[in-house]
């Protein structure tokens, strides 16, 4: 599994970004792509996940991005966006995307969950 990370920039505070996760060398019936930030000297957090079945799609996303940040997927071009609206500085940080073919919809924002990452693209949220 390849994941590519676009998107990433400097943005002012209330502004927005979409960021693109192009995923390669998977099909399933099942599995998950996730975002998740990581800023200096702090954990890496889970941001948004969604989960694709053979019946549909869930998503997820974390109470601090709830209402502002959208998960969605292009299956046609197997790739994951996150849209991202009225930024804060304290979203500032490396973006990552990530896969997993296991995993329960409880544990779906645990960056353990995934097995495959992205190389990560920075977003900066400053005036």
């Amino acid at each position: 599994v390849q994941l590519v990370e676009s998107g990433g920039g400097l943005v002012q505070p209330g502004g927005s970004l979409r960021l693109s996760c192009a995923a390669s060398g998977v099909s399933l019936d099942y599995f998950a792509i996730g975002w998740f930030r990581q800023a200096p000297g702090k954990e890496r957090e889970g941001v948004s996940a969604i989960i694709i079945s053979s019946v549909g799609s869930n998503t997820y996303y974390a109470d601090s991005v709830k209402g502002r940040f959208t998960i969605s997927r292009d299956a046609a071009k197997n790739t994951t966006y996150l849209q991202m609206d009225s930024l804060k500085p304290e979203d500032t940080g490396v973006y990552y995307c990530a896969w997993t073919g296991r995993g329960s919809r409880h544990e779906i924002l645990r960056p353990s969950s995934y097995d495959y990452w992205g190389q990560g693209t920075q977003v900066t949220v400053s005036s």
